[in-house]
């Protein structure tokens, strides 16, 4: 049994919340040892009993090299890498951990103690990120991603229904969250047209949508705004409250992006639109529909769609409404008993 052990995150927030299954059960199968956790959005995951320290991972290179030292200080007697780089097995070498688990990719098979095969053919990130606890003799049994809320009561619940009442979206019914845009690329982004005949949709229920985002989604966002009047947060919320916000809205929408996994980890309703990835790989897992428009292209896996964008176009405004409400209301049903 080790007396401690770091683990380092994958670097995408959608990855770092397919790990959480992973994370748990190493816990629960080693509640003494010195827990680590190392990654770029590892302060994600404060306050879920997950580990005893967490360490911001720096993108950059200059940054990682700078927080190797503060991670070798910490000492491990077992690094699962979680990402699948060269950089993340010669760091946990640095990092003088006795054992070293991970997948053999990426040309690091010999840096690793416990090469674990790429499974073949591949399964959810989730299943995948599970399979690399098998050297440890551990299995996580709970497949779902589980994230508590934070608390109604908190500064950060509060500062986000503030942004939502200054935006508009706090007055006439339940808050319809529709994420713009993925880091991916534009190809996960659903048109804005469409998002503005969702919104009109939604409208008419009785509903109130809002329109959430990154800074480089503004424009996609100014785009939905002049066809359909919306509240739009885009570009105005902050990482460190976009659990809080999440947590405020009664369902979410949003194509395969990160903010997905992160609102259906703590118990939000979620539609997730596919079109250019596969689902079957990485889906949100919980509350959450996925709907799909089948074309003969899809999933491409391209960053930027080089025809007319149809796996996307072909989701109608009208369907993804009706089933955002539908969510909302058998989520209202649901605790209500």
């Amino acid at each position: 049994m080790p007396d401690s052990l770091i683990v380092r995150l994958p670097n995408w927030l959608g990855d770092t919340v397919m790990a959480v299954p992973t994370l748990r059960a190493l816990r629960e199968a080693y509640p003494r040892a010195r827990a680590a956790l190392a990654g770029p959005w590892a302060p994600l995951l404060a306050g879920q009993g997950l580990a005893d320290t967490l360490v911001t991972y720096p993108r950059a290179w200059l940054g990682r090299l700078r927080m190797a030292d503060a991670v070798h200080a910490l000492g491990a007697d077992v690094a699962l890498l979680l990402p699948n780089s060269l950089e993340a097995a010669l760091a946990a070498r640095y990092w003088g951990a006795r054992r070293r688990i991970g997948f053999a990719a990426g040309g690091r098979r010999r840096l690793l103690t416990d090469p674990v095969p790429l499974p073949s053919p591949r399964r959810h990130q989730v299943d995948e990120y599970r399979s690399l606890l098998a050297p440890l003799g551990v299995e996580a049994s709970d497949p779902t991603p589980q994230l508590a809320p934070p608390d109604p009561d908190c500064e950060e619940r509060r500062t986000a229904r503030a942004l939502l009442a200054d935006a508009g979206a706090a007055e006439g019914g339940p808050i319809v969250g529709v994420h713009l845009g993925a880091s991916f690329g534009a190809s996960k982004a659903w048109p804005a047209p469409h998002v503005a005949a969702f919104c009109a949709e939604v409208r008419r229920a009785g509903a109130v949508a809002v329109l959430l985002g990154a800074t480089a989604d503004r424009m996609l966002a100014a785009d939905v705004v002049r066809a359909a009047p919306v509240p739009s947060l885009v570009g105005r919320d902050r990482p460190e409250l976009l659990t809080a916000l999440l947590a405020e809205v009664g369902v979410l929408v949003c194509g395969d992006t990160g903010v997905g996994h992160l609102a259906a980890a703590l118990g939000t309703p979620v539609v997730a639109l596919f079109g250019p990835t596969d689902p079957a790989l990485t889906a949100p897992r919980g509350r959450v529909e996925v709907l799909t428009h089948p074309v003969p292209c899809a999933p491409c896996f391209l960053r930027a769609c080089p025809i007319e964008h149809p796996c996307l176009r072909g989701l109608a405004p009208a369907l993804v409404a009706e089933r955002a409400l539908a969510l909302v209301t058998a989520a209202a049903e649901g605790s209500s008993r």
